[in-house]
């Protein structure tokens, strides 16, 4: 728990805005990720006073469809593994990861070297992320865009979806199932693709039910394979868990992704689609780092 010495109005602004539910799940959930949700709920109330409901859904109401996030990664790629390639300019457990942070830029460089789609953080104080990054990266290339940030509140998918996002990140281990199931509802009816994530065995069978509602063709899987008691990674985490899904062309295998050896070993359990960002983003060219990890897994 944060210290609630030092942080007592953040903590009672914080307990008053989570549900019931949330605030139970919020004692269980490891220490890093509490103080992180906590503060988006502040975070999230202070942005509606800016950016009221009713203005969000006016300018919506102008946009064109989002573009199909989905079917970028599943259905129109013909590659046997598709890379949802990532843009964010530090992260809690990597620390500062790029000094030349440019997201269009970055994005470009993706598209080029055969990208299927993009995953922006937009979480300022732990990831660097910008809101507006989204509508940039957009007008800057063709592939779809996944809005990465702590979820808690169904006004933030409205945010999303006003600000160009064409999916968006639904964390399990920081939601409730009936808000997962109101937040997929949304989120389509809005037009956007989903990505349930998951990072243990209890959230993927709390969960895994809810992937594909209320439509099929809306819905991702992730497993993330980062632990987030230890930080650590291990790609073995996605092979042990993917055997307790049936329907794996919807996973995406997420975090610690650095080889095209490891592509290789992910294709052979099945697994076509990939998130990463941390190790493309540590090299001089992200969009050359991408075309080595997507090249044939050499003997």
């Amino acid at each position: 728990m944060i210290d609630a010495g030092t942080n007592s109005g953040f903590v009672a602004a914080s307990c008053v805005a989570m549900s019931a539910p949330l605030h139970r799940l919020a004692e269980i959930m490891p220490n890093a990720l509490q103080k992180i949700i906590e503060r988006k709920f502040v975070e999230v109330q202070e942005r509606k006073q800016h950016s009221p409901l009713e203005l969000l859904q006016e300018k919506i109401r102008s946009m064109p469809r989002p573009r199909n996030f989905f079917r970028a990664v599943v259905l129109d790629n013909a590659e046997p593994t598709r890379v949802i390639a990532e843009i964010k300019k530090k992260s809690p457990s990597a620390g500062l990861i790029r000094n030349d942070f440019d997201p269009v830029d970055i994005a470009q460089r993706y598209h080029q070297a055969g990208a299927a789609a993009i995953s922006c953080l937009t979480d300022q104080v732990d990831f660097g992320g910008q809101l507006d990054f989204i509508e940039l990266i957009r007008a800057a290339v063709p592939l779809p865009v996944l809005r990465k940030d702590f979820i808690v509140d169904s006004w933030q998918i409205w945010e999303s979806r006003a600000a160009g996002a064409d999916a968006i990140l639904l964390i399990a281990e920081c939601l409730t199932e009936q808000d997962i199931v109101d937040f997929q509802i949304l989120a389509v009816e809005l037009g956007m693709t989903i990505l349930l994530e998951v990072h243990d065995v209890e959230n993927l069978y709390r969960v895994q039910n809810h992937v594909g509602f209320p439509h099929i063709g809306y819905s991702l899987l992730g497993i993330n394979n980062r632990n987030l008691k230890t930080m650590t990674t291990d790609l073995a985490h996605t092979f042990r868990m993917v055997d307790l899904i049936e329907d794996r062309r919807v996973v995406v295998s997420e975090s610690g992704i650095r080889t095209a050896h490891d592509i290789h070993r992910l294709q052979m359990h099945d697994v076509g689609i990939v998130l990463v960002g941390e190790h493309l983003l540590r090299q001089p060219d992200p969009g050359q780092a991408l075309r080595e990890l997507r090249a044939p897994a050499t003997a």
